[in-house]
């Protein structure tokens, strides 16, 4: 909890020292739609869920995932801007090879980024920022029953490039890192696990968006 703390801290200290260095020359107004963005993407989702199930020790996995991606992209400056991640997607979660049960995720993610060449058909950019999971839609399996998982919040790192093909249009890659611990209790509390690392790495690919 003290990174996350630590990590929002920094955010918004950021956001704070950055706002005032987008002048007249970067933009018109608080509204001016040069400063937004869109994208649309394809994302893998290969979570990790590592964690152990109490009694009887077995060892918890969650399954990769195939979803949609939507984000809109607001830039503070010419450089700086803040990114909004919206994507939900069902996963199976596993314990000692047999099945639990299947959960929705609702991850939204707020990401500080920096741009390195947004001028350029060629434009890198790192970002870090927050997440908070939602767990909805827990499906048992018959196994077992009364699945619940508890919501995350975590930290998120971003890396990815646009390639523009033109003034408005562009092609996205972008791979993130969210931090999501998340806790598993079945058949009333009956079976849990603590703490289970999804931690999912996110591969995505799509087009972007300029106004």
């Amino acid at each position: 909890m003290k990174k996350i703390l630590l990590l929002a801290t920094l955010l918004g200290t950021s956001v704070l020292s950055v706002a005032p260095m987008a002048s007249a020359d970067d933009f018109d107004g608080f509204w001016d739609k040069d400063r937004f963005q869109i994208r649309a993407r394809a994302i893998g989702i290969f979570a990790d869920g590592d964690g152990t199930v109490v009694p009887g020790g077995a060892k918890t996995d969650v399954t990769y995932s195939v979803t949609p991606e939507v984000d809109l992209t607001y830039f503070v400056n010419k450089n700086v801007a803040l990114e909004l991640i919206a994507a939900t997607a069902k996963h199976k979660v596993e314990a000692g090879g047999g099945e639990l049960g299947k959960t929705w995720i609702l991850p939204p993610t707020l990401t500080l980024q920096y741009h390195f060449t947004p001028e350029k058909k060629f434009s890198p950019y790192v970002g870090a920022g927050l997440n908070y999971s939602i767990f909805y839609g827990e499906n048992d399996t018959g196994a077992t029953s009364d699945m619940d998982i508890g919501n995350s919040l975590g930290y998120a790192l971003q890396a990815g490039f646009d390639y523009w093909l033109d003034d408005k249009w562009g092609i996205n890659a972008d791979l993130k890192y969210i931090d999501i611990d998340a806790d598993v209790s079945v058949a009333g509390g009956t079976v849990n696990a603590r703490d289970v690392g999804i931690d999912p790495i996110i591969a995505g690919v799509g087009i972007s968006y300029r106004f």
